[in-house]
């Protein structure tokens, strides 16, 4: 990967993860900025421009760092938050709600590690005080991937040092990526998952571009999980298709194959959705996309989904498959979405 382009905040000019980025990308312009707003932004970027140019940002998170996640986020009963370590992604998913989120595709990284994990450990304190003994998650991978540039980044050994210490706080490194090379250098800690989003094998060469295979995933997994790694998984977005039986059947065999169905702390089922802004920058960057449907409509959170008996009838189908290769009920949750709510 080469930027073309590298902004750092003033204050970090000797920090020494700015003076390793300078001599792994020697080719790159550096240039210093008062704080990341001030650029990152500012003019319009197109999202596809992400496949010629990228430019790399590196400051310190300001405002809120640790954030309340949205109903549905996670294991129903308890609370669930996410934290911000990195802006964008390396990735083209066609789907991917980041297109209509930020004004550019540029990679931002926050180095500000120690400031959020004060953060965490007051918010996980105060969850113990009052209610000593209840899990809290906090979860990675909001507005980037969670591993995909951890070779560059190198914060996994921060955040495996602070959950070691927060036996009650759990964390969910949230990602597609198989750049593994640094988190199995880590001793595993089982208040720290692992989580994979998986897609049919079609899918993923349709829809997950520039992403690692659904083989090389599984591998992956495969791999962590026979080292200690907790591991859970997403399959989601959901996407109709008039095979998406038969293609979810062979992805959970395909799964049940790389990891014992007992081992998997959870799985999330969701189905393929877009917030209106999105919705439109999907339809300009990618017009010949086959999972813009007829049946979509506004639902319940004025998101743009399908219809409700179509997405219930989806979620029923793949729990179903789930269960029925041995994955307890209990395990599966629905990502953002509430079946009894039109």
């Amino acid at each position: 990967m080469i930027f073309e382009k590298i902004f750092i905040e003033e204050q970090l000019i000797n920090h020494p993860k700015v003076l390793e980025m300078k001599a792994r990308f020697p080719e790159s312009e550096f240039k210093l900025i008062s704080k990341v707003e001030d650029v990152f932004g500012r003019v319009k970027k197109p999202y596809l421009q992400k496949r010629t140019n990228l430019n790399l940002f590196i400051g310190e998170k300001k405002g809120q760092l640790v954030k309340v996640a949205p109903p549905a986020y996670g294991l129903s009963g308890e609370p669930h938050y996410y934290f911000v370590h990195a802006y964008n992604c390396i990735y083209e998913c066609n789907y991917c709600y980041l297109q209509g989120y930020f004004q550019s595709p540029d990679i931002v990284i926050f180095l500000n590690h120690e400031e959020i994990g004060h953060e965490i450990k007051r918010i996980t304190f105060e969850h113990q005080k009052a209610s000593p003994g209840k899990k809290v998650w906090f979860h990675a991978g909001e507005y980037s991937d969670s591993l995909a540039l951890t070779h560059l980044t190198g914060e996994l050994p921060f955040y495996f040092e602070l959950f070691k210490n927060l036996p009650e706080a759990y964390l969910e490194l949230r990602t597609k990526s198989v750049n593994i090379k640094e988190l199995i250098k880590l001793s595993p800690s089982k208040n720290i998952v692992i989580s994979f989003s998986l897609a049919p094998e079609e899918r993923t060469k349709n829809n997950d571009l520039k992403t690692p295979g659904l083989k090389a995933r599984l591998k992956a997994i495969s791999e962590l999980h026979e080292r200690g790694h907790p591991i859970g998984l997403h399959l989601d977005p959901i996407i109709y298709d008039q095979n998406v039986v038969t293609s979810y059947s062979e992805l959970i065999e395909q799964i049940t194959r790389a990891i014992p169905p007992e081992a998997l702390s959870y799985i999330s089922i969701g189905v393929v959705r877009f917030t209106k802004n999105v919705f439109h920058q999907v339809l300009k960057n990618y017009p010949d996309s086959d999972f813009i449907h007829d049946d979509f409509v506004t639902s319940f959170d004025n998101k743009i989904r399908y219809n409700k008996p179509t997405r219930l009838w989806l979620l029923g189908k793949v729990k179903d498959l789930l269960i029925s290769q041995g994955i307890a009920s209990e395990k599966i949750y629905e990502c953002m979405e509430e079946s009894d709510v039109d």
